[in-house]
């Protein structure tokens, strides 16, 4: 199970134009193979009267499923290249399709290749990519006394607080990386003196955004 993947930012489109011909590229995630054809039959629906409309995929965090489809261009010219920017940038859940407008003027393999690739290159620069951090919710519990000094100390910390829940005691709830809840129960054992309670909650993603 990985701690962390890379994937894209948000949705997006990004156009070029080479040699009078459109490349619109279309980026999104995609969490099943599913979500990806989905998302694929939406754009071709789009662009139907597009010359091509090639697309590529890759879902799982082992990158278990992997696709790419040339849809009418030679083989080995778009999908493949499409595919293999997302492997060379470590990308997974992400599903992109380029759509062709054909200018009048040939491209040869060699051209359709890098115009598939700069295409989607320069369409993931544009939407970001982000790193999702597994995380494990650590709610610490405690008695209202300890929540000044609980609630600073953990916004000043590296961990990133949740949510506060006001009852008959106070729940504070904070994400912690899956390899780092020993040493986060440890130090809230000891800023609280052992009157605070800390449990294991449910695993959710955080994400942060790359230069």
């Amino acid at each position: 199970m990985l701690t962390s993947y890379y994937t894209v930012k948000q949705p997006g489109t990004h156009e070029i134009v080479i040699q009078k011909s459109r490349f619109i590229t279309f980026v999104r995630r995609a969490y099943t193979e599913e979500e990806a054809q989905s998302f694929i039959e939406e754009v071709k629906k789009e662009h139907k009267n597009a010359n091509h409309n090639c697309s590529a995929y890759l879902i799982g965090e082992q990158d278990h499923i992997q696709k790419a489809n040339d849809d009418g261009e030679p083989s080995g010219t778009a999908g493949v290249p499409m595919l293999d920017v997302l492997k060379k940038q470590k990308l997974k859940n992400t599903v992109v399709v380029v759509t062709r407008y054909f200018g009048g003027i040939k491209l040869g393999a060699g051209g359709l290749i890098r115009a598939y690739g700069s295409s989607v290159t320069e369409a993931i620069s544009a939407v970001g990519v982000v790193e999702r951090i597994r995380t494990q919710i650590m709610t610490v519990t405690a008695d209202y006394t300890l929540l000044g000094k609980l609630e600073n100390d953990i916004r000043r910390s590296s961990y990133q607080l949740k949510d506060i829940r006001y009852e008959e005691n106070v729940h504070i709830d904070t994400y912690v990386a899956a390899a780092e809840t020993e040493t986060f129960t440890a130090w809230i054992t000891e800023l609280s003196n052992g009157q605070a309670e800390v449990k294991e909650g449910n695993t959710a993603f955080l994400e942060r955004t790359l230069e």
